[in-house]
C-alpha cells in the first residue's frame, strides 16, 4: 500500500511526522487488501472557526473496485486530528468492504416467470 503524505505551509513537515501517519494509517488500514493508497492531506485552518479545532486531517483511500473512501478530521492537536481521521477511515473501510462482501455474497432474487417483470419494482438494475 502507497501512502502519500501532504501539508500545506502551515506545518512543519519533517520525517517523524511522516513516520507517525505512515505507522498509523498503516495499523488502521493495513489489514485491507484491496486499499492500494492512501493520500494524507494535513493543514491548519487558523482562519477559520472550527467548533472541534483548527488541525485539519483528511485521509482519501483508493479501493481497488470501489469508488474512492475519503473522511475528515478536526482537533486542537494536529496528531489528535491524524488520529481521529485513521479511526474514521478504519471504519469508514470497514462498512465499505462489509457492503462489497455482502454484495459480492448474495445470490439474485428467483423470479416466478408467471408474474410480469414490472411487478418486480427496485428488484432490478434498470429501475
Amino acid at each position: 500500500m502507497e501512502i502519500n503524505v501532504n501539508t500545506d505551509n502551515t506545518i512543519d513537515r519533517h520525517q517523524g511526522l511522516d513516520e507517525r501517519v505512515r505507522d498509523l494509517v498503516e495499523s488502521s488500514v493495513g489489514r485491507f487488501e484491496q486499499v492500494r493508497r492512501v493520500d494524507v492531506h494535513l493543514s491548519n485552518q487558523n482562519d477559520q472557526k472550527h467548533e472541534d479545532g483548527d488541525n485539519y486531517c483528511m485521509m482519501e483511500a483508493r479501493v481497488a473496485g470501489y469508488d474512492p473512501v475519503v473522511v475528515h478530521a478536526h482537533a486542537a492537536d494536529l496528531h489528535l486530528s491524524i488520529s481521529g481521521a485513521a479511526g474514521k477511515l478504519k471504519r469508514a473501510l470497514d462498512s465499505a468492504m462489509g457492503r462489497l462482501n455482502d454484495k459480492n455474497k448474495r445470490d439474485a432474487v428467483p423470479l416466478d416467470p408467471e408474474v410480469p417483470i414490472e411487478s418486480y419494482k427496485g428488484l432490478t438494475d434498470n429501475q
